[in-house]
This record gives structure tokens, C-alpha cells and sequence, in this order.
């Protein structure tokens, strides 16, 4: 179990508890669950990367306390 924050640039700073063999659609339907927002209108970054739905978490070597950008669609 790892803990990833993903941090939506307005001051909102959400911790999820995941597996890295959760895929990001996964991941995202965590992260939805808990702000209230459908996963579809989701966007996860790092740096200048935009995560696919398809691949898993430590496919994309995201470990625990790693810090995500959340933006909406």
C-alpha cells in the first residue's frame, strides 16, 4: 500500500491510499471519490507527462509520498 498527494494547484492537497499495481483509471476513481469530481473530468501530470488510463501505477515508477498534479477537463 502507497500513499500518493496530488495537489490540484488551488490549494487543495488530497492524500490516496493505492496498490502500484493499480492502473491511473483506477487511481483516478479513488482520487474522484474523494473530492466529489467524475474521473473522467480528471487529468494527472508530473512534470510535462500526462498519465494514460491503461497503465499502471508503478509502471510509471510512482512510489509512496510521491506528489502528483491534478488539474480538471
Amino acid at each position: 500500500m502507497i500513499e500518493v498527494i496530488c495537489n490540484d494547484r488551488l490549494g487543495k492537497k488530497i492524500r490516496v491510499k493505492c496498490l502500484p499495481d493499480d492502473t491511473i483509471g483506477d487511481f483516478k476513481k479513488l482520487v474522484a471519490s474523494q473530492i466529489g469530481t467524475a474521473p473522467e473530468k480528471i487529468v494527472l501530470k508530473k512534470q510535462y507527462t500526462t498519465f494514460k488510463d491503461h497503465i499502471t501505477l508503478a509502471d510509471y515508477e510512482i512510489h509512496n509520498g510521491m506528489s502528483l498534479e491534478l488539474y480538471y477537463a
